[in-house]
């Protein structure tokens, strides 16, 4: 399915992505008082990383995906489970039926959405007093490792900004007047990543490489001359999981 940018040259790089913290999925499955077997469907899913965690707590997960490749990679992940199922959709249309999820999930999807339209195609989705919930993981930027990649794509690129996915969703969801109170959770988790695929994961950053342009090249491989210096098989990547979920009204 076609969308306005293509993830198939990163849908293998994706691969090397950080999980969610467990803590802030438990948070908001607790928040949404979801229960085994409830039906969830998790929107842009990509190559599972969400979804796996939401398989393995037992609900009845659908995963709606538009690029063929990021959910050919997903669907090989979550060949052993028997309650993930894949389709082919976009947050703006999933292709699904109305009213039959108890929880719609984003994970770091939302962000390249057409969100008031995510937001209005979510509320069709939900159950009477069902939930969304969007989420990104926000490396620690001052964490001294991370705080020199910055200073790298900076450097390279003056202009450099991470967009709607670091930005309070608050706003954004309070406005379609659909759901009630935003809860915003967080909590850390430390990805143990070895050099090598830190590297690759760079090659994934979908935002950096639309920024950079011609540049990208350019832009990882002085990530990768740098991260190479450091002389360490792996380093720890310190990240924050960050939620913001409303009920609908």
């Amino acid at each position: 399915m076609k969308t306005e940018w293509d993830y198939s040259s990163l849908a293998n790089a994706y691969l090397e992505r950080p999980d969610y913290s467990p803590a802030a999925i438990d948070a908001m499955l607790a928040v949404s008082q979801v229960q085994t077997n409830d039906s969830v469907c998790d929107v842009g899913a990509g190559v599972a990383h969400l979804t796996l965690m939401l398989g393995a707590k037992q609900l009845q997960v659908t995963a709606v995906e538009p690029n063929d490749a990021m959910r050919a990679n997903g669907i090989k992940r979550t060949e052993s489970f028997s309650n993930i199922k894949w389709h082919e959709g976009t947050g703006e249309n999933t292709g699904q039926a109305s009213a039959q999820f108890s929880l719609v999930t984003f994970g770091s999807s939302f962000n390249v959405c057409d969100r008031p339209k995510a937001l209005a195609e979510t509320a069709r989705l939900l159950t009477p007093g069902g939930w969304f919930a969007c989420m990104w993981n926000h490396r620690d930027l001052k964490e001294p490792i991370q705080a020199e990649i910055e200073s790298i794509i900076t450097g390279i690129i003056p202009s450099y900004g991470y967009g709607t996915r670091r930005e309070d969703q608050s706003q954004i969801i309070e406005a379609s007047n659909l759901f009630g109170a935003v809860v915003h959770l967080d909590a850390k988790v430390v990805h143990q990543q070895s050099v090598e695929k830190c590297i690759e994961a760079w090659r994934s950053h979908a935002t950096l490489e639309r920024q950079a342009a011609a540049k990208f090249p350019v832009v990882i491989d002085a990530i990768s001359k740098f991260l190479l210096g450091l002389k360490k098989e792996s380093i720890s990547i310190p990240y924050s999981t960050n939620i913001w979920m409303a009920q609908l009204k």
